[in-house]
């Protein structure tokens, strides 16, 4: 037994695991070099040019033993997806099926383009395995990405880059609150064509007054003229709408939102988002703790799983799960408290390719185990 499992008890999924995450460490002295905005968007530009070949090697690679699962009428070959804000416009759009993803949300994008807060807006807490960010929905908008995605032949349902493909979307920093519906509307409209399922951003906490929206009277009208206007566009198979959550509301609030959700006919919920919380930062990082923005990372973990669980067993809808996953155990986690499918980011950017890879072979391993 021991021999056929690689030694020591570790079989050789963990083996090949080990091997690529100490690979990608030493990788990451170097990349944690530089500023953490400066070397995301240099890691984007050297994905998005990848060549045919190596994302083929990748795919045979890194695509290998995974769970699919069936949601909200579409399928997934794996559990693990990319989250949005880490591809906003699509840049890397046909490496993330290579490095192991089983979808990718891309996005937050909004009706128009616009470039975000004010550098620096990203921060490193390393100590806390963590980032905070306060980008502001910087993207090209809405019909950039739209392009973007029918230049390289993706349409709804197509498969055409080897997983599901959904659009976060977001309300442009300049439209009043009063306007946020016609705004989202517009990047549905642009975007419906192409995604196959659609995320309501309605919990950043970067954008000026944005999760007001997550009020039930104001998040009641946004969800129904999209969930409306997504059957208008295509009758009798609309583009499914999620909703993402803030990890910041309390139970009240959550089971209220779930309840005008509910109603209001989305197809599932996005759990969580970023955290105004500093709670759980080690003491090095105390001197980032004032910085403006969300945090992500290893902090959030335990309000991720509490959040998803709530959810999980206030409704019968999907939930994505995401939110502190910096190991395959914490995506089994947010599993186990009741989540479809689950997003990295932050673990990411500290782990790469291998959590993926650890969660696909723990996912399988799971419901191989549970068949």
């Amino acid at each position: 037994m021991t021999g056929e499992r690689g030694g020591a008890g570790i079989g050789p999924d963990e083996v090949a695991v080990r091997a690529l995450r100490d690979a990608y460490h030493l990788v990451r002295a170097g990349l944690f070099r530089f500023d953490p905005e400066d070397i995301h968007e240099r890691v984007l530009s050297v994905l998005g040019a990848l060549p045919p070949l190596a994302l083929a090697l990748g795919t045979d690679a890194l695509g290998g033993a995974r769970r699919p699962v069936h949601v909200a009428g579409i399928d997934f070959p794996g559990v693990v997806g990319v989250a949005a804000g880490l591809d906003k416009d699509g840049r890397a759009a046909r490496a993330w099926p290579a490095l192991g993803f089983g979808f990718v949300e891309l996005g937050t994008v909004t009706a128009h383009a616009q470039p975000g807060n004010p550098r620096p807006r990203l921060f490193r807490l390393r100590g806390s395995s963590a980032l905070i960010n306060r980008m502001g929905f910087n993207n090209a908008g809405a019909p950039a990405l739209a392009d973007r995605l029918a230049d390289l032949g993706v349409w709804r349902g197509n498969g055409a880059l080897g997983c599901p493909v959904g659009v976060s979307l977001g309300k442009t920093k300049t439209t009043p609150l009063e306007a946020a519906v016609p705004d989202y509307l517009a990047s549905l409209e642009a975007l419906a064509p192409h995604a196959d399922y659609v995320a309501v951003n309605v919990s950043s906490p970067n954008t000026p007054g944005l999760r007001a929206l997550q009020d039930a009277d104001a998040l009641d009208g946004l969800v129904r003229a999209l969930v409306a206007r997504a059957d208008a566009l295509t009758p009798g198979h609309p583009v499914p709408v999620f909703v993402k959550v803030a990890p910041d509301l309390d139970d009240a609030a959550l089971d209220r939102l779930v309840g005008t959700c509910e109603d209001a006919g989305v197809a599932g919920f996005i759990a969580t988002n970023t955290t105004l919380s500093r709670e759980g930062l080690a003491s090095a990082d105390q001197v980032l703790a004032s910085q403006d923005g969300g945090l992500s990372g290893a902090p959030l973990r335990a309000r991720a799983r509490a959040v998803v669980g709530r959810l999980a067993g206030a409704t019968h809808l999907p939930v994505m799960g995401v939110g502190g996953i910096m190991t395959p155990a914490d995506a089994l986690a947010l599993l186990d408290a009741g989540a479809s499918l689950v997003q990295v980011f932050t673990g990411f950017v500290y782990h790469g390719p291998a959590l993926v890879l650890g969660i696909n072979h723990a996912a399988a391993r799971r419901g191989t185990e549970r068949a």
